[in-house]
């Protein structure tokens, strides 16, 4: 995997005014079962529970609570992975590497996609097939505000 923040990638304070929310200052503990789920047949549940779980120690890196953000997500163009509506954790104090789902700022606009290759130059690359990916021209730069770490998605 490559690391991205040297050469072509800039990260620094947005161009673009962000009002993200927090994560950070919620203890919420929610009981954690140490049997998984099958979501093929059904199996018999078994009744063991693990220690409560705190949600904030759960989706958030150690030490990189102050870095941390919930921004929701609006588009398709990484409706594979993340999905119109959905609510993504974005850790400021991740590099982007190869691979990496991250938040950008192109050309003082907000994007969603993941940083790779293309012919040698960085490119956002969507995760849905009927989106073009980006690749940065000469002179562009690309801003990294964070990298993805997960995907909320309310499923009811």
């Amino acid at each position: 995997m490559l690391d991205y923040p040297a050469m072509h990638v800039a990260v620094r304070k947005p161009a673009v005014a962000l009002d993200p929310r927090s994560l950070y200052g919620g203890n919420e503990i929610v009981p954690r079962f140490s049997h998984r789920i099958r979501a093929g047949f059904p199996s018999p549940a078994a009744d063991y529970v693990e220690p409560a779980l705190s949600l904030s120690d759960h989706l958030i890196v150690q030490g990189h609570e102050d870095a941390t953000f919930i921004l929701r997500v609006e588009g398709h163009s990484m409706f594979s992975t993340v999905q119109d509506g959905d609510e993504i954790i974005v850790d400021r104090a991740l590099a982007a590497k190869k691979g990496s789902i991250v938040v950008a700022i192109v050309n003082a606009e907000l994007t969603i996609k993941r940083i790779g290759e293309i012919q040698g130059k960085v490119a956002l690359i969507p995760d849905n097939p009927r989106f073009t990916p980006y690749t940065l021209k000469d002179g562009e730069t690309l801003e990294v505000w964070g990298v993805v770490t997960r995907c909320l998605r309310n499923v009811r």
